[in-house]
């Protein structure tokens, strides 16, 4: 099992990483927050190619993570969303939000 993290590449752009669920979505939480806090990019991409696994929980966190952006006054998208997440955001209904533009 991999440990997980956030992390900026720069350009407003956050890498996540690792298996999301709710072991490591608290951690997740707080850095992400910060992350798009102390950004100075207009906009924020959930960049998700990374993620080994997710659980409902990852799906929460990145509409947490879209909260917190638009909060701060920023755009924000996700690249990259693995299958398993499209999966739930599909049963849940909220694919829409997540759809590359």
């Amino acid at each position: 099992m991999s440990e997980a993290c956030v992390t900026a590449v720069g350009g407003g752009e956050l890498k996540l990483f690792g298996i999301l669920d709710y072991r490591t979505a608290p951690a997740l939480r707080k850095q992400g927050a910060e992350l798009i806090k102390a950004s100075d990019s207009p906009s924020v991409v959930l960049d998700c190619s990374a993620v080994e696994k997710s659980s409902s929980v990852g799906l929460a966190l990145l509409l947490a993570f879209m909260r917190d952006a638009q909060a701060a006054g920023k755009s924000a998208s996700v690249r990259a969303l693995p299958e398993d997440m499209r999966e739930i955001a599909q049963v849940s209904g909220v694919t829409e939000v997540f759809e590359q533009h």
